[in-house]
């Protein structure tokens, strides 16, 4: 009886261990079978297509400094470009791809994979803005261009010196600072001017690459027209060998204006006002350039053409006309007059409140 109940007893242990070791089996299959469906679901959430863009084609998405992969997760989500932002965190921790996220502006196209959506902001693919200096402009110009730029932040550095920002058209992308920017006008306006010195004509009136800039500055001014640059350098580089003064509207204006439009006649009095800058009163180039001049012009004054032309006007259709006399000038002078008579004329008649004017 007693080995009965002993049998028994252990045939009741071994069914216990029987069956906590088949829940056992149970619960380490369901948990593969979990882990699996798990990793399956998040795969097919990270390939599967994003929400579509709610206008257009492509959504601009923004990533500020200092921004890491959960925020930047956070308002993927926020913005409707990723259903689940916690697999598209956990997708850029494990593939290392959160360190390599930078502030900028990313096109996302409609519809995109949160694995399409990851390798646009890790490599880099920030959208590309621009920013126009345009040839002729002062410093003080392109600083508040560059200051009104929504897409560079930090602060305006100490203002360069006039005519040391290289006119252009600069790419941008949001976040770089308008320091930087700044630096890279000034570097290439730099890099400029010393490869176009050691490329210089011989026996030029000019002693230095600042001169050279000067000069540069008032030809720029002077016209609009880039085949006409290298004649009026050659122009006034002959007067400068000859000890005449250049004689430049524009130097005038930027005695009076620091290089904003006059909008208006120059005076008489102005002609002759004794500023820094005015070329008909100062012997010689002025103190500093009278803005920012472009490659071309810098170009024009270092290898101007052969000419023995002393003077130019306007010739009434936007250019000008040369003259290697001064007879010849008095002429052409004389037909620039006729033709702006005329011109006023014909504008008086049509608004009679021009008649009597200056």
């Amino acid at each position: 009886m007693a080995d009965a109940a002993k049998d028994f007893r252990k045939k009741q242990k071994q069914k216990k261990q029987s069956l906590v070791k088949g829940a056992e089996r149970v619960g380490i299959y369901a948990a593969i079978a979990l882990g699996v469906l798990s990793v399956l679901l998040l795969i097919f959430i990270f390939f599967a297509p994003g929400p579509k863009a709610h206008e257009g084609n492509k959504t601009v998405f923004i990533i500020d400094s200092g921004e890491g992969a959960g925020k930047i997760a956070d308002n993927l989500g926020k913005a409707h470009l990723v259903r689940v932002p916690f697999v598209f965190k956990t997708f850029a921790v494990l593939t290392n791809s959160g360190k390599k996220f930078i502030p900028g502006e990313f096109e996302i196209p409609s519809g995109a994979t949160p694995l399409k959506v990851l390798n646009i902001l890790a490599n880099g693919d920030a959208l590309k803005r621009k920013i126009t200096i345009p040839e002729g402009w002062t410093v003080n110009m392109a600083y508040k261009r560059i200051a009104e730029n929504q897409v560079l932040t930090g602060d305006l550095p100490i203002i360069p010196k006039e005519g040391y920002m290289a006119p252009d058209t600069y790419p941008v992308k949001r976040g770089e600072t308008r320091a930087m920017i700044i630096q890279q006008m000034v570097d290439r306006q730099n890099k400029i001017l010393d490869d176009l010195w050691l490329e210089r004509s011989a026996n030029l009136p000019i002693r230095s690459k600042e001169e050279a800039l000067v000069l540069a500055s008032i030809v720029e001014k002077e016209t609009g027209i880039a085949s006409e640059r290298p004649q009026i350098a050659a122009v006034f580089l002959n007067r400068l060998r000859q000890g005449m003064k250049l004689q430049s509207d524009p130097t005038i204006i930027y005695g009076i204006t620091k290089g904003l439009p006059l909008g208006r006649k120059i005076l008489k009095s102005e002609i002759t006002q004794n500023t820094p800058w005015n070329t008909y009163v100062i012997q010689g180039l002025p103190p500093t350039p009278i803005c920012n001049p472009g490659k071309d012009a810098i170009k024009a004054v270092l290898n101007p053409p052969q000419s023995k032309n002393l003077f130019f006007v306007a010739d009434g259709s936007g250019g000008h006309v040369f003259a290697a006399t001064y007879e010849e000038h008095t002429k052409n002078v004389e037909k620039w007059r006729q033709i702006r008579a005329q011109k006023e004329s014909m504008e008086a008649i049509a608004d009679p409140n021009l008649a009597g004017g200056k």
